[in-house]
């Protein structure tokens, strides 16, 4: 698609309120499509055909991030501003969660000074603010990892504007001081939290927890949990993940440990638990049982991530079983989770020296159709540089003809 058609196709959104029965989808249809859809013109096309998108921001709003995610990615930044200004024209736009759902876009997006707009805008289109647009844009300063500009917006927005920061907002601005590696601040912010009378979640202190763990600081860490723990807060699956990744860099037997920890508290391990245990595993030289564990999960239903494929992928080939490695890859495309270009590449060298290039040719063509335009010509110059493609159509491609000059 051209750039002039896909503008186009940005500013229909704004004149259009309903779309043609025909060819408009479901929007847990249009999410399924766009998980697997990398190019960012075909993700508009998608997002496009969606048949409710303008009646209920929060079911869409998966939606909406995914494509604007998919044209951050390929710099389209100018598409995004479109898209997103578009939807100020509808009438929704006095919805306050609707608003919330483009100032959120903006900071996925790294265009925290757009957000900041739309915050701003908010009177004069006619939008309520409350906690929950301020909660979007501390969220979209984080994104854009402006985490310095955090505070001051936390400060200053309340007094301003007249609302009261809940736990959703504390919460945001703890991640901010933990981002920038100062939880300390962080811990600070607790306290105040408990003085205010604000209640004190368990994704507060494991968003802590998390932050002095990466600082090396353990004792403090398990200080930070048992806390938690002791103060009666709701450990969730997501607590004990995070726990368990900051375990997976040493022994197999103590990631297993925290999930049958994790299993003895009621909670059910999921696949970002058994992840962590296959990396463990891999990272330990293991293969043999990482294998075995992604074979009984994937025959269990569990839904694996794109980070399965590429770790498994990564440390077969380091121990050259590229043959094993393609098997995985054919099993990523089947979960619309393949990785990314660098892990495939190393696949790609390795079956081409083990003179394997059907595999190659196959794995190529696979990946031609599911990446993003932007990625297409780094593909078609390792297809030259590994002998994949003859020589009169090496020759044909520009990408080959301007190295030659």
């Amino acid at each position: 698609m051209s750039f002039s058609r896909s503008i186009r196709l940005v500013r229909q959104l704004s004149t259009t309120t309903t779309t043609n029965p025909t060819s408009s989808i479901s929007i847990s249809k249009a999410k399924f499509k766009l998980r697997a859809e990398h190019d960012p013109d075909k993700a508009l096309q998608i997002y496009s055909s969606v048949s409710d998108h303008y009646t209920s921001p929060v079911s869409s709003r998966y939606a909406q991030e995914l494509t604007v995610q998919r044209l951050a990615k390929a710099r389209r930044f100018s598409d995004i501003e479109a898209l997103i200004e578009s939807h100020k024209k509808t009438p929704q736009i006095t919805q306050e969660p609707f608003l919330c759902s483009l100032i959120r876009c903006y900071g996925k997006a790294g265009m925290f000074d757009h957000a900041l707009n739309t915050f701003n805008q908010m009177d004069e289109l006619g939008t309520p603010r409350t906690t929950l647009s301020f909660n979007a844009l501390l969220a979209a300063c984080n994104h854009s990892k402006l985490y310095d500009n955090v505070p001051q917006l936390f400060d200053e927005m309340p007094k301003r504007h007249g609302f009261v920061p809940n736990e959703v907002s504390y919460g945001i601005l703890i991640r901010s001081f933990c981002r920038k590696g100062d939880p300390e601040l962080a811990l600070k912010t607790l306290e105040e939290m408990e003085e205010k009378g604000v209640e004190v979640t368990a994704v507060a202190f494991t968003t802590i927890y998390d932050a002095f763990c990466k600082k090396g600081m353990s004792d403090e860490a398990e200080r930070i949990w048992n806390e938690m723990v002791n103060k009666g807060c709701l450990v969730d699956a997501a607590a004990y993940n995070v726990r368990i990744g900051n375990a997976y860099g040493g022994k197999p037997e103590d990631v297993m440990r925290l999930i049958e920890d994790m299993a003895a508290a009621g909670l059910k391990p999921d696949a970002i638990s058994y992840n962590y245990l296959s990396t463990c595993y891999c990272r330990n030289g293991r293969m043999d049982e990482a294998m075995k564990l992604y074979l009984e999960l994937d025959a269990s239903g569990f839904k694996p991530k794109a980070a399965t494929f590429r770790t498994l992928i990564h440390y077969l080939c380091k121990n050259e079983e590229f043959g094993k490695g393609y098997d995985v890859f054919k099993r990523s495309v089947f979960h619309n989770k393949i990785p990314d270009f660098a892990t495939l590449k190393v696949l790609v060298e390795g079956l081409v020296a083990k003179n394997n290039k059907k595999d190659a040719k196959g794995l190529i063509r696979t990946v031609k159709k599911k990446f993003p335009p932007n990625v297409l010509n780094a593909w078609k110059k390792i297809e030259v540089e590994l002998g994949l493609v003859s020589q009169e159509s090496a020759a044909t491609m520009p990408e080959v003809k301007e190295a030659a000059k």
